[in-house]
C-alpha cells in the first residue's frame, strides 16, 4: 500500500494562486463536494481570505484514481508564500517527497520562488514546475517556461493550468502520481514519526500532526517524545479530509493527527521525533530549521486597567500560534505590557490583528527592533561578555558598552533592469552591502546584498514595490551578527526619559532621526504652565532640543493704572510659580503623540 501514496507540497511566491490551485485539487479528487465548495476553503482564517494570503500549512488527504485505474493517497500540505512564513514551507518540505513549483504566467519567477526552490533541493523533493494563471490576458507562459529553466534550473516541461477556470488539474494529478516517489520505510520497525504542526482545541486539548516515518500508530498507545522525554497515550487517531476523520491506524508514509488530551501546547516542540514507549526508536529524525523570532515590539494596553485581559489574550492566542513569544514588562511612560517576538512584521501585524478580532482588545504597539548583541566591559566583579538585548530599554550604561552588534541578512532581489540603479541607491542608503548582480535576462536583474536587519524591517517592502511600480521581488536569510557604529537614541522629556521612544540607531541616522522625533513630539504633546525640553540623547550626549512653550496668563490684566511696581510685583510672582511647577512638574504624554511618532519611525 505504501507504494501508492504521495506526499507532496505547493511552493510559490505570495499570489501566485497556490490556495486556487489546492481548492481545484480537492475539487477534482472529489474530497469536497462542490456544494460545499468555496474560495480559498484551506484557508480557515478571515485575516487569510481578506489578505489572499495563507499564514498556516494546512495539510489534507485525497484519493485518486488514476488514468490507470489505480487508487492512490495524496498527502497535500498547502504553504504560505510569504517571506515572514517560510519557516512554514521548512515544516511542510520535512513531510513531503515532492513539491509543486507554482509560477504565475504573467510574473514569472519572484524572489521567494527561487528561495523555495532552494529550500526544497536542499530537503531533497522532487519538483514538478507549474506555470499557473495561463487564462490572464498578459500570461506568458513561454517567458515564465524560459525563466524556470534559466533561473531555476530545471530542465522539466512544466505543466499549464488554470487553477481558476479548471484547466490542467487532471494533467497535474497524473504528474504528481508518476513523479513524485512513494515514501520509504518499514512498517514492521520501530515507530518513528515526525510532528511537523500542532493545535490547541478547547474541548479536544493539543492536536499533534504527523508524517510517520517508519512503524504505525495505534489508538490507545504510549506515544514518547525524543526531546523532552513527554509520554502522552492516542487517544484518538485519524487523518484531515480536510475536516478530522477518525482512522484505526496511521501507517508509515501516511499524514494524520493525534489527539493526546494535553492542555500545554508548549510542551510539544514542532520537529520533534514521536516513537513508542514499549519499543522505542532512539535515532530522532531530521526535523528542519526551529523558528526564532526576529522582531521585537511591545505590546500595550491603552487602559492599565486591561492588563489582565491582554495577559489572557495573548496566552489564548499562543496556543493557536506558538511562533511568537512574550514575557512581562513595564515602562514609566505606557504602564505594564508585553515584549512580544516575531518572524517579522506581517506577523507582527498578523498578531496585532487576531487580538482585536478574536478578542476585542485594542493595544499601543511600541516601535519593532531586533536582537542586538552587546560587549560588555569588564568590571570588578564581572568579566567582559556579550548580551542579547531584544529592548533598548535594557541596553547597559554607554560606559560599559564595548560594541554592539546587528544582526545581518542575506537579500536577493529579482527587478526589473530599468530600476536597478534606484533600488542599488535605496540599498546603500540603508547600509547595504553589494554582493552581486546578475542578468538573469535582458530584462530582469537578481541583486544580492547584505543588509542589516533592522534597515529593512519596517517599510523596505514598501519602498521596493514604489521604486520598482511593484515589479520587484524580494527575499532574505538570517546570515551573521556584525559589529557597527550603533547607538542608543534617547528621547527626553522635560528631563526624563521615556524608554518607549527609544531606539537603536546608526550613529549617523541618529541626529536626524532624534530630530525629527522632537519635531514631532512638540507639536503633539499639550502645552503645561511651564515650559518643556524635548532633547534627543545619543552617546551620553544631548544632539537635538526643541521646546514648547508654557502657557501664559496675563496677571496684569487687573491693574488700570496705578504704580508700575505693583504690575512688576505680580510678574515676579508668576515668574517663582513657574521656576517652581518646572522643578516638581509631571507631563502627561497623550496616546495620539506615541502612535504618530511610531508612524514617524516608520516612514
Amino acid at each position: 500500500m505504501i507504494d501508492r501514496i504521495r506526499n507532496f507540497c505547493i511552493i510559490a511566491h505570495i499570489d501566485h494562486g497556490k490556495s486556487t490551485l489546492a481548492d481545484r485539487l480537492l475539487e477534482r479528487t472529489g474530497t469536497i463536494a462542490l456544494r460545499n465548495m468555496k474560495a480559498q476553503i484551506l484557508d480557515g482564517m478571515d485575516l487569510e481570505r481578506e489578505r489572499g494570503i495563507t499564514i498556516k500549512a494546512k495539510a489534507v488527504r485525497m484519493l485518486y484514481k488514476s488514468a490507470a485505474g489505480e487508487d492512490y493517497i495524496l498527502n497535500l500540505i498547502d504553504t504560505p508564500g510569504h517571506v515572514d512564513f517560510s519557516y512554514e514551507v521548512s515544516r511542510a518540505l520535512a513531510a513531503c517527497e515532492g513539491a509543486l513549483l507554482v509560477v504565475d504566467a504573467s510574473q514569472g519567477v519572484e524572489a521567494q520562488t527561487l528561495a523555495n526552490c532552494h529550500l526544497a533541493r536542499e530537503a531533497g523533493l522532487t519538483l514538478i514546475p507549474v506555470i499557473n494563471k495561463i487564462d490572464l490576458p498578459q500570461a506568458s507562459p513561454a517567458e515564465a517556461a524560459r525563466q524556470i529553466k534559466d533561473i531555476l534550473e530545471i530542465e522539466k516541461e512544466p505543466l499549464l493550468v488554470s487553477a481558476k477556470e479548471g484547466v490542467g488539474i487532471d494533467e497535474l494529478l497524473q504528474k504528481i502520481v508518476e513523479d513524485i516517489p512513494s515514501p520509504r520505510g518499514e512498517t514492521a520497525a520501530p515507530l518513528s514519526a515526525l510532528v511537523f504542526d500542532s493545535l490547541y482545541d478547547p474541548y479536544k486539548g493539543v492536536i499533534i500532526f504527523v508524517r510517520v516515518m517508519d512503524g504505525e500508530i495505534l489508538p490507545g498507545k504510549v506515544l514518547l517524545f525524543l526531546s523532552n522525554g513527554l509520554e502522552l497515550p492516542a487517544d484518538e487517531i485519524g487523518y484531515l479530509n480536510p475536516k478530522p476523520v477518525k482512522s484505526g491506524a496511521i501507517r508509515t508514509g501516511e499524514v494524520g493527527y493525534i489527539v493526546t488530551g494535553l492542555k500545554d501546547i508548549r510542551q510539544i516542540t514542532v520537529g520533534d521525533t514521536l516513537t513508542e514507549k514499549s519499543r522505542p526508536s532512539l535515532k530522532p529524525l531530521k526535523g528542519y530549521r526551529p523558528t526564532r523570532p526576529f522582531v521585537f515590539a511591545g505590546f500595550y494596553p491603552l487602559q492599565p486597567s486591561e492588563y489582565e485581559k491582554l495577559k489572557r489574550s495573548l496566552e489564548k492566542l499562543n496556543l493557536s500560534d506558538s511562533a511568537f513569544v512574550y514575557t512581562a514588562e513595564s515602562s514609566e511612560a505606557l504602564g505594564f505590557g508585553y515584549r512580544c517576538g516575531f518572524l517579522g512584521l506581517l506577523h507582527l501585524d498578523i498578531v496585532k490583528e487576531r487580538l482585536f478580532r478574536e478578542f476585542d482588545m485594542e493595544v499601543l504597539v511600541t516601535s519593532p527592533n531586533v536582537i542586538y548583541q552587546v560587549g560588555v566591559k569588564a568590571s570588578r566583579t564581572q568579566p567582559a561578555r556579550t548580551v542579547e538585548i531584544d529592548s533598548p530599554s535594557k541596553m547597559p550604561p554607554d560606559g560599559d558598552v564595548d560594541f554592539i552588534a546587528e544582526p545581518i541578512v542575506h537579500a536577493m532581489i529579482l527587478l526589473p533592469a530599468d530600476v536597478v540603479g534606484a533600488v542599488m541607491q535605496m540599498c546603500k542608503d540603508r547600509r547595504g552591502k553589494f554582493i552581486d548582480m546578475k542578468y538573469l535576462t535582458p530584462e530582469r536583474v537578481l541583486l544580492r546584498y547584505h543588509l542589516p536587519l533592522a534597515e529593512i524591517l519596517v517599510d523596505f517592502h514598501d519602498n521596493l514595490k514604489s521604486v520598482s511600480k511593484g515589479y520587484a521581488s524580494f527575499d532574505y536569510e538570517p546570515l551573521k551578527y556584525e559589529k557597527d557604529d550603533l547607538v542608543k537614541l534617547e528621547i527626553l522629556i522635560h528631563g526624563d526619559p521615556v524608554d518607549a521612544f527609544s531606539v537603536i540607531v546608526h550613529k549617523d541616522k541618529a541626529f536626524y532621526q532624534g530630530k525629527a522625533v522632537a519635531e514631532k513630539l512638540r507639536e503633539l504633546i499639550p502645552k503645561q504652565m511651564f515650559e518643556i525640553a524635548i532633547q534627543a540623547q545619543a552617546g551620553g550626549r544631548i544632539i537635538a532640543r526643541e521646546t514648547i512653550r508654557s502657557l501664559r496668563k496675563d496677571v496684569t490684566a487687573k491693574c488700570y493704572g496705578g504704580d508700575i511696581s505693583r504690575k512688576r510685583k505680580l510678574l515676579e510672582r508668576q515668574k517663582e510659580g513657574k521656576k517652581k511647577m518646572k522643578q516638581i512638574g509631571k507631563v502627561e504624554i497623550p496616546n495620539e503623540a506615541f502612535m504618530s511618532v511610531l508612524q514617524l519611525e516608520k516612514k
